[in-house]
């Protein structure tokens, strides 16, 4: 909850469900990168069926990579997007299972964060009075925001996160999510073989809130913006020998160019005390958000709060004994962690 509390924006709130609702299936991604979709539409109310297509079509994508897509054991609509799949029934026959089975579960619970429905809704319920739901002005709203255009490839991150951690479940306590610092990927091992999960940067932002992590001025994930974030070390690689696992993604964060490499940037130098609490807070919205994430940071950093505080603390103390130089950011935009 602090995570809008904090800045109760509606791009919070609208990542809020995306990073921390509770995922008992992927179908609250697809409603999601459904509605990025529809956004473009001028009519507020969207039928069932208008609905079904786009919502279907990002389910059957995924499920051809990742069959698993739910929990529960069994799922008459999952079934419905296999067949499609696999050539079995027709288009037309998956949307009408779509409208049937696809939203029996997901316009219920969209709204739900910490099982309690958020302040604002992005849409309403009219399945009973006009077969569809209703966009309110807080979705048209948020459609116009600097952030919107990032939140697309920040679903898509995260459904790729949850996804992974669906599949190596069984094994939950083994989940590691490691960086690839060439490709600038976060990815993972499944029985021995390399598994690519997704960009960093799109798993990062939300977490972020579309923010450089020093400086709070705004930041892009699109590859062709000028504004592209950099990946960066919170404790600098150079203290690779140093620091615990210094490419872990406990120490990754966000930053703009200015305060990475800029003319003041940090380069080499140790953040100061007051980062170094950020940090904290960031690695506990990981924590909140659940698996993988969840597993990777304990793992790295400790089985509680206490213990992942101390730890952070301990690698501070030892990158101020070997790089010295401490560095602290000129405030560019609204502190929203």
């Amino acid at each position: 909850m602090e995570f809008y509390q904090v800045d109760p924006s509606l791009e919070n709130y609208w990542r809020s469900i995306i990073l921390f609702g509770r995922n008992v299936a992927a179908y609250k991604f697809a409603l999601a990168k459904s509605l990025y979709e529809l956004n473009r539409s001028s009519n507020d109310l969207v039928t069932l069926e208008e609905l079904a297509e786009p919502f279907s079509h990002h389910l059957c994508e995924h499920l051809k990579h990742t069959p698993k897509q739910i929990t529960s054991k069994s799922s008459k609509f999952i079934d419905s997007c296999v067949s499609y799949n696999d050539g079995h029934i027709s288009k037309d026959a998956l949307i009408n299972s779509t409208v049937k089975l696809g939203f029996n579960n997901v316009i219920d619970a969209f709204h739900n964060v910490n099982n309690s429905e958020i302040a604002q809704r992005f849409f309403l319920d009219e399945r009973k009075s006009h077969k569809g739901i209703r966009l309110t002005d807080n979705f048209f709203t948020l459609s116009e925001s600097q952030q919107f255009e990032s939140f697309s490839n920040e679903t898509e991150a995260r459904w790729r996160l949850v996804e992974q951690g669906w599949k190596m479940g069984v094994s939950r306590s083994l989940i590691s999510v490691e960086y690839d610092k060439e490709l600038k990927t976060l990815f993972t091992s499944d029985k021995e073989r390399r598994v690519d999960i997704t960009s960093c940067r799109d798993s990062l932002n939300g977490y972020q809130k579309g923010h450089c992590f020093y400086c709070y001025d705004h930041i892009s994930i699109d590859s062709d913006s000028p504004a592209l974030a950099d990946v960066d070390h919170f404790f600098p690689w150079m203290l690779k020998d140093t620091i615990q696992n210094v490419n872990g993604v406990w120490n990754l964060v966000l930053a703009c160019k200015m305060c990475n490499r800029g003319e003041n940037g940090k380069f080499a130098k140790v953040p100061n005390i007051a980062l170094l609490r950020k940090l904290h807070k960031r690695n506990e919205y990981f924590i909140n958000s659940h698996l993988p994430l969840r597993e990777t940071l304990i793992q790295q950093t400790g089985k509680n709060e206490r213990q992942r505080a101390n730890f952070l603390q301990s690698q501070y103390a030892e990158a101020k004994q070997t790089a010295i130089h401490e560095w602290h950011p000129e405030i560019k935009g609204i502190i929203t962690f």
